[in-house]
């Protein structure tokens, strides 16, 4: 039997995101819904750091789901001519400034929040304008963390977005390997140099070995 990995999200689309990610496990690992997620009361994200959100969000959710291995997550983007921010804020980073863009006046969170980033980036000229995608994911089983990993890839923000895929500050953020935004690369070539893909596959090679022991006992 396939490591059973529940994930701490209401969103499935993250579920097929960690499969296209752990392509090289999937014999070995299977990614299910948190049961119950839209009646748990989120935990508050007020750690410092990505880490620390993350062992927030994992060990609050095991607690949910006895003897089950719960994964959560926390990402942004750091800008390095921005002391990196948004960073922990990257979700929240308009609405916790009250950015209102005009003429549009957006709900969109993404929207605003990308409209924020390039005000605030205005005057930084295009060799500085270097940042990075960073996420953590942390595991935990019956309120306690027992793996945590971190992925990073780097790129630099431009001053007009590219392409209408992902999330977030996607079609701002260009990986210069590539040529193209991360709004302009398919899924399955996103998810083998993002950060999310990197940590989840650095994860899980803390969590497989384990599970293989375990059934050698």
């Amino acid at each position: 039997m396939p490591l059973l990995l529940h994930v701490a999200t209401t969103n499935p689309g993250k579920l097929r995101d960690f499969e296209l990610a752990a392509k090289p496990h999937a014999h070995e690992v299977a990614f299910v819904r948190l049961p119950g997620m839209e009646r748990i009361d989120p935990p508050a994200e007020d750690g410092a750091t990505f880490e620390e959100n993350a062992r927030i969000k994992a060990i609050e959710y095991s607690r949910h789901a006895p003897d089950a291995i719960v994964l959560a997550d926390d990402s942004g983007l750091e800008v390095d001519a921005l002391h990196g921010a948004p960073g922990v804020r990257s979700a929240r980073y308009a609405t916790d400034a009250g950015f209102d863009p005009e003429p549009i006046h957006s709900t969109d969170s993404d929207t605003r929040n990308n409209r924020f980033l390039l005000e605030n980036m205005r005057d930084v000229p295009p060799l500085r304008r270097t940042g990075r995608y960073r996420c953590v994911l942390a595991a935990a089983r019956d309120g306690e963390c027992i793996a945590v990993a971190h992925g990073t890839v780097e790129g630099t923000i431009l001053e007009i977005p590219q392409g209408s895929g992902g999330f977030g500050y996607d079609p701002l953020f260009y990986v210069p390997e590539l040529h193209q935004t991360m709004a302009e690369i398919s899924l399955e070539e996103k998810y083998k140099i993002s950060h999310r893909g990197h940590a989840l596959r650095r994860l899980l090679t803390q969590l497989i070995p384990s599970q293989r022991e375990a059934k050698n006992l």
